[in-house]
C-alpha cells in the first residue's frame, strides 16, 4: 500500500516538474517572439548594410544554453528521487526542494564554467573577428582559396604572388637607386676634375714662385759683389 502511494506521489511530482519545465520553455519561446515582432526592422536588415546575418557569439551562447537545458533535463526529478528512494519515501516534499536546489546550483556552476572558458579563450573577440571577415568577404567577388590537394602547387600559389608583389615593389626602388647612384657618380667625377684643376693651378703657382726666387737670387748676386760679403 505504501509503495503504491509513493509511486502515485512520485508520478504526480514528476508530472508537475515536467509541466513546469514545459511552461518555462514556452515562456522563453514566447518571450523571444514578441521581442522580434516588436522590432520588425531589426530582424531583417537590408543587404546593403555590412552586417553578418548571425552573430556567432549569440549563436554560441544559444547553443550552449540549449545543450545546458538538455543536460539538465536528464537530471529529472524521477531519476533524482529514484537514486535516493528511501529519503524520497520519508519526505517527498523535502526531496523535491533538494532537487530544485540541486538543479539551480548545477545550472549556475555550468554557466560560470562556460563564461570562464569564453573569457580565458577570448572567444568573444575571435567570434567578432569572424563576423567582420564574413562582412568583408561579401564585398569580394573572387572565390575563396581552397587547397588543390597537391602541396607543391599550393605552396607555389602562395609564394609566387608574394614574390611578384615584392618584385613589383623592388623594380621602382632599384630604378630610383640607380638614378641616385648615377647622379652621385657625376658629382664624384666633377669633384675629381675640380681637384685635378686645382692641382694644376697649385703646380703652376709653385713653378712661378720657384722662378721668381731664382730670378731674385740672380739679381741679388749681380748687385752685391762677392767681396762685400767676404768683408
Amino acid at each position: 500500500m505504501e509503495q503504491s502511494e509513493a509511486a502515485t506521489q512520485k508520478e504526480t511530482v514528476g508530472n508537475i516538474c515536467v509541466k513546469d519545465s514545459g511552461e518555462n520553455h514556452s515562456n522563453e519561446a514566447t518571450a523571444e517572439v514578441p521581442s522580434q515582432e516588436s522590432n520588425p526592422g531589426s530582424v531583417c536588415k537590408p543587404p546593403e548594410e555590412k552586417e553578418p546575418r548571425f552573430k556567432r557569439l549569440k549563436l554560441f551562447e544559444k547553443a550552449t544554453n540549449m545543450s545546458l537545458e538538455k543536460f539538465i533535463d536528464h537530471a529529472s526529478f524521477d531519476r533524482f528521487s529514484s537514486t535516493f528512494l528511501p529519503l524520497y519515501k520519508q519526505n517527498p516534499q523535502r526531496m523535491e526542494s533538494i532537487h530544485k536546489q540541486f538543479i539551480e546550483e548545477l545550472r549556475k556552476t555550468i554557466k560560470e564554467d562556460i563564461s570562464g572558458l569564453i573569457k580565458d579563450g577570448g572567444l568573444d573577440v575571435k567570434l567578432d573577428e569572424l563576423d567582420k571577415l564574413e562582412c568583408a568577404a561579401k564585398n569580394n567577388p573572387k572565390p575563396a582559396w581552397r587547397p588543390s590537394g597537391v602541396p607543391e602547387q599550393d605552396f607555389c600559389s602562395f609564394l609566387i604572388p608574394y614574390y611578384q608583389k615584392q618584385e613589383a615593389y623592388m623594380r621602382p626602388e632599384l630604378k630610383k637607386i640607380k638614378a641616385e647612384n648615377a647622379a652621385l657618380a657625376q658629382k664624384v667625377q666633377a669633384g675629381r676634375e675640380s681637384i685635378a684643376q686645382t692641382e694644376q693651378r697649385i703646380s703652376a703657382a709653385v713653378d712661378e714662385w720657384k722662378a721668381s726666387v731664382t730670378e731674385f737670387e740672380r739679381l741679388a748676386s749681380s748687385l752685391c759683389p762677392a767681396d762685400v760679403f767676404d768683408v
